[in-house]
This record gives C-alpha cells, sequence and structure tokens, in this order.
C-alpha cells in the first residue's frame, strides 16, 4: 500500500449475478449461488489483510418486487448458506449482523437470519453486515421514527444523536464502498455511513469478483487522500 493505509469497514453492492448466468447461459439462481461462492472466497482473504468490517448488499427492500420464482430461489439459497456455511463463519471467527427491517420478513427467513446472529454472536475476528430487506431512505426514515419515539428533543438532536437510531448503530462508518458490474450509482446502499465513503467500480461481475480486483479496489483507497470536506 502506498500509503499503509487500510479501510476499516468496506461496502460491496455485489451487483451482476443476472448477468453472470445469462452470459454462461445458465439459469438465474446460478448467477446468485455463484456469488455466495465469490463471498466465501473472499472472507478469509479479508480476514488476512486485517479489515474487521465488511457489508454487503443481499437483499434489498425493493428486490421483493422481482419475479416470484427469482424471489423464492434466492430465499431458498439463503437458507442452504445458513445451514450449510455457518460454521464455516464461524471457524473463521466472522460475527453476523442483519441490516435492514425485520418487518414482514417471512418466518422461515427471520429465524434462520436470527440464527446466523445468535451462533456468531461471540466471534470476534471480524463482522460481516448482511443489508436484507435493507433500503437507505428507509433506514433513515426509521431512524427519524426512533427518535420521535423516543422523544428526543429537537434542540438535542445531532448527527451522533441521530446515528444511534439507524440499523446496527455500533456499526461504523463505510470507509470504502466497491460496486461490481459497470454501475456506478450506490442504489441506496447504506447512504448515512456512505457519506464520506471512497467509491471504487469494476465492470467485473460479482462472482468473478477475485482477490487480485479487492486488492486493486484496497490500494485504490490507500492511493487516494481522504478530505471529509475540508
Amino acid at each position: 500500500m502506498a500509503n499503509n493505509t487500510l479501510p476499516r469497514h468496506i461496502g460491496f453492492i455485489m451487483d451482476g449475478n443476472r448477468r453472470w448466468a445469462a452470459e454462461r447461459g445458465l439459469p438465474t439462481i446460478e448467477g446468485h449461488r455463484a456469488g455466495f461462492e465469490a463471498l466465501f472466497a473472499l472472507i478469509p482473504v479479508i480476514k488476512r489483510l486485517g479489515i474487521p468490517y465488511v457489508s454487503i448488499y443481499v437483499f434489498s427492500a425493493e428486490n421483493w418486487q422481482r419475479s416470484q420464482a427469482e424471489v423464492k430461489g434466492i430465499m431458498k439459497l439463503l437458507l442452504w448458506v445458513v445451514k450449510n456455511k455457518l460454521k464455516a463463519f464461524k471457524k473463521e471467527g466472522i460475527r453476523i449482523r442483519i441490516i435492514g427491517s425485520r418487518a414482514g420478513i417471512p418466518a422461515d427467513i427471520m429465524a434462520a437470519l436470527e440464527q446466523a446472529e445468535t451462533e456468531t454472536a461471540e466471534c470476534s475476528e471480524g463482522t460481516l453486515g448482511v443489508c436484507f430487506n435493507y433500503g437507505g431512505q428507509q433506514e433513515v426514515v426509521d431512524a427519524a421514527k426512533g427518535a420521535l419515539a423516543a422523544g428526543v428533543s429537537p434542540d438535542d438532536l445531532t448527527i451522533e444523536t441521530f446515528s444511534q437510531y439507524m440499523y446496527e448503530p455500533d456499526m461504523p462508518e463505510l470507509d470504502l464502498v466497491v460496486r461490481t458490474s459497470g454501475e456506478q450509482r450506490l442504489s441506496g446502499f447504506m447512504l448515512w455511513r456512505a457519506a464520506y465513503a471512497e467509491l471504487y467500480f469494476t465492470p467485473l461481475m460479482w462472482p468473478s469478483f477475485s482477490e487480485a480486483e479487492l486488492r486493486r479496489a484496497v490500494q485504490a483507497y490507500a492511493d487516494r487522500k481522504r478530505r471529509f470536506g475540508t
């Protein structure tokens, strides 16, 4: 690294699973499956690099509007991941945190997400934030509702105070946001925490995102001078 600076918190907008599958003549769900496998391969690499927090955009609040077949396939895949891969996360010492609205999530999916949180709660080698049923604007609205319900006075409302009503408030601000597939937008991803994040875009589809590309993204971050408005 040019200045030996690593991001403390990386966010991944894991885009391109469907296009990756289409280019290969595969069913859409196989793209999502390959996307999960790409994530599994990166976890130990991120751990070796010494990056303590990672957040991933798994399923947005808007994704429920996709075809019933695709949504059903993603939910089945998610259940399979919790059943078959949770031990691997525990072995790596990775704590899983679910970030998003928990309203209206099917009971079996909610149970699986809570199982992932519970079984990894004591892990301390790294934290994986899983943005599920997540919307960046909705998070801000829900935080405002929480502050109002708690009786916070407008005179006492500061950025620091408001932050305590966001989803999983102890998750730190993002330092670097990586988006794959060539798209160059945040799509509502962690808008509050991404206020001063550096952005890295790559044309690679998420299933093709490798250790080499991760290292390029981290190097690009290290080469930048963060100004925070100054």
